[in-house]
């Protein structure tokens, strides 16, 4: 049996780094506490489930590295990831439907173009949805990647959806950290594209 390679001390920062950035937001948001601790809960698995989103796309250039660094798969880490990201994202409008006692919360508006970016965050759940049931069934579904790209879409959908009524939007620290995240996983997303087309090119001369 081969043994796997044990994850590098540049590992253990990286995953330092990410769980500082999730306890920095929630020691934000505790800042200006909600009348509520439902309201709390609501509000932090929406920034939670952003952050760990970015965080899974931001991997997917890293190939290579992320093998040397944690000496393990790195569909494993950009899954796990992804699936916390899932967890929490779900979470929250399950939260706020049951506060708000309607499952509305889960439709898109189409009614009016400020409505729906107002509403963004619905129409991304949908899109953070069909993007994981695609790589579910990859194997079957030949241009999945494509699909799956909606992932970058719904992040753009749920930053617009934070702006407009993401009460923790209100506040700078949090508005910049998430800034950063969209930033960065944009960056990321650019990047495997360059190095996918870069990859076709080289398997076609």
């Amino acid at each position: 049996m081969v043994k796997t390679k044990k994850m590098t001390s540049r590992g253990y920062v990286i995953l330092t780094l990410a769980a500082l950035i999730f306890l920095a937001v929630g020691l934000l948001m505790l800042l200006s506490m909600p009348h509520s601790w439902v309201r709390f809960f609501i509000r932090l698995s929406a920034l939670w489930g952003y952050t760990a989103m970015a965080l899974a796309i931001m991997f997917i250039p890293f190939l290579k590295e992320i093998r040397k660094i944690f000496g393990r798969s790195f569909l494993k880490l950009h899954h796990w990831f992804a699936f916390l990201g899932l967890i929490f994202i779900t979470v929250h409008p399950l939260a706020a439907s049951h506060e708000a006692g309607s499952f509305s919360v889960f439709l898109p508006v189409f009614d009016s173009w400020l409505g729906f970016w107002v509403y963004a965050g619905r129409p991304a759940l949908i899109l953070i949805y069909i993007a994981f049931v695609v790589v579910l069934f990859r194997k079957k579904i030949k241009p999945w990647r494509i699909i799956h790209s909606l992932m970058m879409i719904a992040l753009l959908f749920g930053f617009v959806h934070g702006i407009y009524i993401g009460t923790d939007f209100a506040s700078l620290p949090i508005l910049i950290i998430f800034s950063v995240l969209l930033g960065l996983a944009a960056a990321a997303f650019i990047a495997k594209r360059i190095q996918l087309y870069r990859n076709y090119k080289k398997s076609h001369n």
